[in-house]
């Protein structure tokens, strides 16, 4: 059976976040991005091999070293996704800040 993993909760571990943070703005190696943590090399490329798998990594072979990098499109996916949650909250923040100014006045 072949399990699929799931985006939220591959990015609800920081390990992973910090990743992502990482090559966000260069592609980097499993090692280059290893050498970023105290955590056991193995470790962080089971982390990695997570975020491929849900495609919020690249892999790119360049000679002999792979180097992993940020798929934009799969993030902008996750964006569209939160964007109405967001704007949700704001809304409800703008309503609570309003009452609270209100409250004060009387």
């Amino acid at each position: 059976m072949n399990l699929r993993r799931d985006v939220f909760q591959a990015i609800a571990d920081p390990t992973r976040r910090s990743i992502l943070l990482l090559v966000a703005s260069q592609a980097m190696t499993a090692g280059a991005i290893a050498a970023n943590f105290n955590s056991a090399r193995p470790t962080v490329s089971k982390h990695i091999q997570i975020l491929t798998e849900c495609e919020l990594l690249h892999q790119e072979q360049v000679g002999r070293e792979v180097y992993y990098q940020l798929n934009l499109e799969k993030m902008k996916d996750i964006a569209d996704f939160i964007e109405p949650f967001r704007q949700m909250w704001d809304a409800r923040f703008n309503s609570l800040e309003n009452l609270m100014k209100q409250h004060k006045k009387s």
